[in-house]
């Protein structure tokens, strides 16, 4: 694996198909996108659900917001989500495989990821962005299993 491209991997306790729906409709994505420090207001986030279609972000915090403006390039529900962000050239794609037991393993594959980016602190920004997400989907699957 080259220098800039990175893969994170995360098993999370919810079915897939709502994994999926948490990061592709923009009432989810309002509930989670973004590191820990930041929010992302849902009049800041488009989502055209289609390969050629616009995928933007605005998250916003204490020292600033950022927009991220991308094009999906696949989409195959539930199982693969890819993008590209026009700024940087940043490629992201996303594999949701159901583990069949009601979880879901993630991974999330980015290529030509910016040096700024690149450094240990964005790195882990980018991991509680997965915490914040993780937080999300069990306040949703909380007591849908009868406990």
């Amino acid at each position: 694996m080259s220098e800039d491209a990175f893969v994170y991997r995360r098993t999370f306790d919810a079915p897939r198909d709502l994994v999926w729906r948490c990061l592709t409709e923009p009432a989810e994505l309002a509930r989670f996108w973004g590191p820990r420090g930041m929010s992302t207001p849902l009049d800041g986030i488009v989502v055209e659900l289609r390969p050629g279609g616009r995928f933007e972000t605005l998250m916003t915090g204490e020292h600033g917001s950022h927009r991220m403006v991308a094009v999906f390039t696949e989409v195959v529900p539930p199982e693969r989500l890819a993008w590209t962000e026009r700024a940087s050239g940043m490629e992201t794609t996303s594999t949701l495989q159901d583990l069949g037991d009601g979880r879901t393993e993630v991974v999330i594959h980015q290529r030509h990821v910016p040096e700024a980016m690149r450094v240990p602190e964005a790195r882990a920004g980018f991991l509680t962005s997965l915490d914040k997400l993780e937080a999300h989907l069990a306040s949703l699957t909380q007591g849908k299993d009868g406990s």
